[in-house]
């Protein structure tokens, strides 16, 4: 059993909460999220936000922060092999009440196929709320090109729209 090394990175002014399922082989040796340098979520979520890129974890942690949005993942405990989903067995869901008592928490929002099946199993009748799946920022998603991943993930945008968030 593999634990969930990486504490859910939110604040107070966290409106979006994006989840994964469990953090790779890299990320969890990098304590962070999606430390993978082939996964996209960094490019992705800094071309929906019309942001640079970050490079380091304090610019990744300042990038969601500044743009009130919380991340984590479904999983808390696993059995894994490497960093391969389809291996995952034996889950403990994390705790999501950590942020939602913290934060106006206005969607949540799931990385991928995989995130959303846990999340739909383990977590949403449990805290009552429904998750919207964007399509997975993995390299192993090769029919998504960056371009259309960020087309696709700028549905996030569309809750900081409809609650006036500046940027």
């Amino acid at each position: 059993m593999i634990e969930h090394p990486i504490p859910p990175l939110y604040d107070e002014n966290s409106k979006i909460l994006i989840l994964g399922s469990f953090p790779s082989v890299r990320s969890r040796e990098v304590q962070f999220f999606y430390g993978h340098p082939q996964n996209r979520f960094w490019k992705v979520v800094s071309a929906v936000l019309d942001e640079t890129v970050p490079q380091t974890i304090p610019e990744k942690r300042d990038l969601l922060l500044r743009n009130h949005i919380a991340l984590w993942d479904v999983i808390a405990a696993c059995d894994i092999r490497g960093s391969a989903d389809s291996t995952i067995k034996n889950v403990i869901p994390n705790d999501l009440s950590i942020i939602l008592d913290s934060a106006d928490i206005k969607e949540i929002f799931v990385n991928g196929k995989t995130a959303e099946k846990y999340y739909n199993k383990y977590t949403r009748d449990i805290i009552g709320r429904h998750s919207v799946c964007l399509p997975s920022t993995s390299p192993a998603n090769a029919a998504w090109n960056t371009e259309r991943l960020t087309g696709s993930w700028r549905r996030i945008l569309i809750v900081n729209e409809i609650n006036n968030f500046v940027y």
